[in-house]
């Protein structure tokens, strides 16, 4: 009599874990998302405008099935990035300095560029409350990389109050 219950548990739980997306895992277009990604763990830094450095870190984790991004670490205003593969794309979730947490998605690589889309926001106090709403992930070269972020308010980009930052790879 236990045996069903159980069963059926397992059964429930088991779909639970299966992906958003539709579409069958395509290796070929997975791959090289989360690998772009890979790419930069390391140390890296942007001159501030004070003339000091800023850093941000990227750790691969989770048996290589995530990235995390930590955002001026050890500041007031540190924030952590986690991107990882969903379905055919690459998710991110920006854990803001705000209090929100914007979920976005890349589909592809565009050149050198990998455009992040709004997908969701969380734990926002009202529907008019800023959130960082779109990232573009610009590879420059081995060494070089920027991060441009687009601000959004009731849904609506932000021109005036975007956030565009170049790293160079800490030695």
């Amino acid at each position: 009599m236990t045996r069903i219950p159980f069963a059926l548990a397992l059964l429930f739980a088991g779909s639970a874990c299966v992906s958003t997306q539709e579409a069958a895992h395509d290796p070929a277009q997975r791959k090289p998302l989360l690998d772009s990604l890979k790419a930069l763990e390391g140390t890296w830094e942007m001159k501030g405008d004070k003339g000091d450095f800023q850093l941000t870190e990227f750790k691969v984790t989770a048996a290589g099935s995530a990235v995390r991004e930590i955002m001026f670490p050890g500041t007031p205003h540190e924030m952590t990035n986690v991107y990882c593969l969903d379905g055919n794309a690459l998710a991110l979730t920006h854990y803001c300095a705000m209090g929100n947490q914007p979920h976005m998605r890349a589909d592809a690589r565009k050149g050198n560029q990998l455009p992040f889309t709004m997908a969701s926001v969380s734990d926002l106090e009202s529907p008019d409350e800023m959130y960082m709403g779109e990232m573009t992930l610009e590879f420059v070269d081995q060494d070089h990389f920027s991060e441009h972020w687009r601000t959004y308010i009731k849904g609506v980009v932000q021109p005036k109050q975007n956030v565009d930052m170049a790293f160079t790879r800490r030695k």
